[in-house]
């Protein structure tokens, strides 16, 4: 019996393992900045930008004065103080982070780009997969930007 236990447990475990790793997504091609902008968000309520026309996705860039490399460099220093952060591209005008879900480890995207010559970090966070993130790519942006010091943009 513990061998066949064991086998049936494995015969159900790998369907439910396919299906969340399936829910990881793979990296977008759409990241990265292009002539100053961010892809747009998706109709979807998952996504967050400064760069957005309309209220549901917008969300505030982020202030800064001196260099853009400096200021990247500081919110470098914040998003790998966030829990399950890992930054996957930085440079001195840029910086792609990815944030894993606890439980599921979903994969959420988050982009910044420091715009010297507006004196401002736009900023793009967006799940994934899925519909619905319950506002938690704007959650996580308001935490960056109260540590940035500034107070919540809505």
């Amino acid at each position: 019996m513990g061998v066949q236990f064991r086998l049936m447990c494995i015969m159900l475990m790998l369907p439910v393992s396919g299906l969340v790793a399936g829910c990881h997504g793979a990296r977008p091609a759409v990241l990265g900045v292009r002539d100053g902008r961010f892809a747009p968000c998706p109709s979807s309520p998952n996504c967050v930008s400064s760069l957005a026309s309309d209220d549901a996705h917008r969300i505030a860039p982020l202030p800064f004065s001196g260099s853009a490399a400096a200021a990247v460099d500081r919110l470098k220093a914040i998003v790998t103080s966030l829990p399950r952060a890992s930054v996957v591209t930085a440079t001195e005008t840029y910086l792609h982070a990815e944030f894993r879900s606890a439980v599921f480890r979903f994969v959420d995207d988050a982009e910044f780009y420091a715009d010297e010559s507006a004196g401002v970090i736009q900023v793009r966070s967006a799940a994934r997969v899925g519909s619905s993130d319950l506002g938690v790519n704007r959650k996580r942006i308001e935490t960056i930007r109260e540590r940035w010091g500034e107070p919540p943009s809505r």
